[in-house]
């Protein structure tokens, strides 16, 4: 396996010296398919995404998903070194998209070329690594998932310190609105829409749901943006707008969680998407029972990733600190590389060997 690794290591070092902001990721998907052909694996591309299956696919067994991005956010304006260099000191390889998610992305693919040669598993394997991630983009995992073999379940490559992510919280962003009437600041005339606005702020502000998840807490909801229309300090603002940030848990529905908002507040409040579902993989299924065998923790996690997009059970783990993830100078340990990929690898032993 040592030569694996080190395979490994190089890739995510070409990854990170090749910018790949989210949907600009063409350098990056050119890598990754040049890199599997020459290991002698037949690879697949749909716009920057890049996927293969194992040597002995077939048709007749389920098939799991091992997937994570190459796609990264723009580099933190607080770097003091430069964010395509991969630099490595005292054991630490640094460079934008190390941590998130190159290290989880190189050890999969690790995992999958360990196993890509052999035959008579109880499951087929396929590796796909997707873009636009960081943005919830509309052209990676969402638009290959139809071109892949049916999924049964999925391996999310995330930075967890290979801890198990059974359960993920779902993004619904609202803008809200409230409208008033204008008038002078001056005399007693408009309805001050600002002030509409305040009031279902502070209503987000306090409210709280009833249900809780028993993996990831309450539903979150945060304001995070608010303006008016107006550039005079005198002018009464006939129209108010917010943004809200609420993190959905599997407790509720979006759309239930929707209706009860709708049901409290004066402003209108509409969804700009309800893809980024709340999951959950059964504390039973056989990949999650394969990581506590090897002394992973389960736990909920608070960040979305393209596992809400994924219609079977699929696990978030990976190497890595999510702590990490979109910071400056970001870096990830030579060492959690290696832990990924071993860690990867004996998941996948427990699941897919026939005993």
């Amino acid at each position: 396996m040592p030569h694996l690794y080190e395979d490994c290591v190089e890739l995510l070092k070409s990854l990170i010296r090749t910018p790949s902001l989210s949907r600009e990721e063409d350098g990056t998907a050119t890598i990754l398919e040049n890199f599997l052909r020459s290991k002698g694996v037949p690879v697949n591309r749909y716009l920057n995404n890049v996927w293969a299956v194992n040597r002995h696919f077939d048709p007749a067994r389920p098939t799991l998903l091992l997937n994570s991005h190459h796609d990264t956010v723009k580099p933190n304006p607080q770097y003091t070194r430069d964010p395509f260099d991969p630099a490595v000191e005292d054991g630490r390889l640094y460079g934008l998209g190390s941590n998130d998610a190159g290290g989880c992305l190189v050890s999969l693919v690790g995992a999958f070329l360990h196993f890509y040669e052999r035959g008579g598993l109880k499951h087929n394997l396929a590796v796909a690594i997707t873009a636009e991630e960081e943005i919830s983009g509309r052209n990676g995992v969402e638009a290959l998932l139809p071109m892949l073999p049916p999924i049964e379940a999925g391996i999310v490559g995330e930075p967890t310190k290979m801890n198990l992510a059974v359960a993920e919280k779902g993004l619904m962003v609202l803008d809200g609105v409230a409208h008033g009437r204008a008038g002078h600041a001056a005399r007693e005339e408009g309805e001050n829409a600002l002030y509409k606005a305040l009031d279902d702020i502070q209503w987000f502000r306090k409210y709280r749901f009833e249900k809780e998840s028993a993996w990831l807490g309450p539903v979150k909801m945060s304001v995070t943006v608010i303006e008016t229309e107006n550039k005079a300090h005198n002018v009464v603002p006939a129209v108010c707008r917010f943004t809200v940030d609420v993190r959905v848990t599997d407790a509720y529905t979006h759309e239930e969680v929707l209706d009860i908002i709708r049901a409290h507040v004066a402003s209108e409040v509409v969804p700009r998407s309800m893809r980024m579902r709340a999951t959950r993989i059964d504390d039973r299924h056989p990949l999650v029972l394969a990581g506590l065998a090897l002394g992973r923790s389960p736990y909920g996690s608070p960040t979305s990733s393209d596992k809400a997009l994924m219609p079977f059970p699929a696990l978030k783990c990976g190497p890595g600190d999510s702590a990490r993830s979109h910071t400056a100078d970001e870096y990830i340990h030579l060492a959690e590389i290696k832990e990924g990929l071993e860690g990867y690898i004996a998941m996948l032993e427990r699941v897919v060997q026939k005993h």
